[in-house]
């Protein structure tokens, strides 16, 4: 068995959801499913209980997560030593795992990706894109070395955080003739009748549903959908109103399709950066990624 393997394990064991985990390592569900099944044919042990609603770890897959978890870090450990003794003029190599949107990476990756491989190319990239709520997780759990995340209140002591971008979190309303755009052209807004598209879960909308009740209001929630640029798409349709980062709508959306509505109090704005767990940072990919960012 390989690391990629081990890998796949262990998202289905954290997560304990083949649709979240097929997710997370970028296989569709039926392909981690045989992935599962080679490698447990491989042990001659079933290591998941599964059937249509539940996910569970055989008392084999328990022992075999601890063995997977360690496994994976002595890999990395030896990496890391390896590396402490290479001569200055060898390249780096070996694989680094990035999750983030898929508004991350045009907006806040394409350039870090296009400097690191040219210092070095040795170092393959697999990114991993998704709601950009899971990212934290993610990088915790060890599915990824690194993240592009929104740095929290307060981020976990085991995690380190290198701004890249701050950027204001816009109320964003649509142009084309609907129901949103109407009641947005009030003043003031009536914004407990308003449709609003928000993110399922993660800080913004955290952040969306404070301003509400800080009114004595609740969303009128219209769709809850997973990434920022879904959001800006319902937007444009006239679905309703939305919440997004402004480095993200200037990537998605042209300036007559929606507008920005100026409101009383303004969200805090989003700081965007790389997230990793510290000790990760002793492999030499993931610090020369890290310290690539500016």
């Amino acid at each position: 068995m390989d690391q990629y393997a081990l890998r796949i394990f262990l998202s289905l064991a954290e997560t304990l959801h083949f649709g979240r985990a097929s997710r997370q390592v970028n296989l569709s569900p039926s392909a981690l499913s045989r992935a599962v099944r080679r490698l447990e044919e491989e042990l001659g042990q079933r290591l998941f209980l599964r059937d249509n609603r539940s996910v569970e770890l055989t008392p084999a897959g328990e022992r075999f997560r601890g063995y997977a978890r360690q496994s994976l870090q002595g890999w990395e450990a030896l990496a890391a030593e390896l590396a402490e003794h290479t001569g200055h003029g060898e390249a780096l190599a070996g694989e680094l795992t990035i999750y983030c949107s898929v508004a991350a990476s045009y907006t806040v990756l394409a350039g870090l990706f296009r400097a690191f491989r040219r210092r070095h190319p040795g170092v393959h990239l697999r990114l991993q894109t998704g709601d950009p709520a899971e990212a934290l997780e993610r990088v915790a759990s060890g599915q990824a070395d690194i993240t592009v995340a929104a740095r929290p209140h307060t981020l976990p002591r085991a995690l380190a955080f290198r701004t890249v971008a701050v950027t204001p979190l816009e109320f964003v309303a649509p142009t084309v003739h609907s129901e949103a755009a109407t009641l947005a052209s009030r003043s003031p807004i009536p914004w407990d009748l308003m449709p609003m598209v928000l993110s399922a879960t993660g800080l913004s909308r955290r952040r969306a549903d404070a301003w509400f009740r800080a009114r004595g209001l609740r969303p009128r929630v219209y769709a809850e959908v997973s990434g920022h640029e879904a959001i800006i798409s319902m937007v444009r349709l006239g679905c309703g109103v939305g919440i997004v980062p402004r480095l993200v709508l200037e990537r998605f959306a042209q300036p007559k399709e929606v507008r920005v509505l100026e409101v009383e109090p303004p969200l805090e704005s989003y700081i965007v950066g790389l997230c990793a767990r510290r000790r990760r940072l002793d492999f030499p990919p993931a610090r020369a990624f890290w310290d690539s960012a500016p």
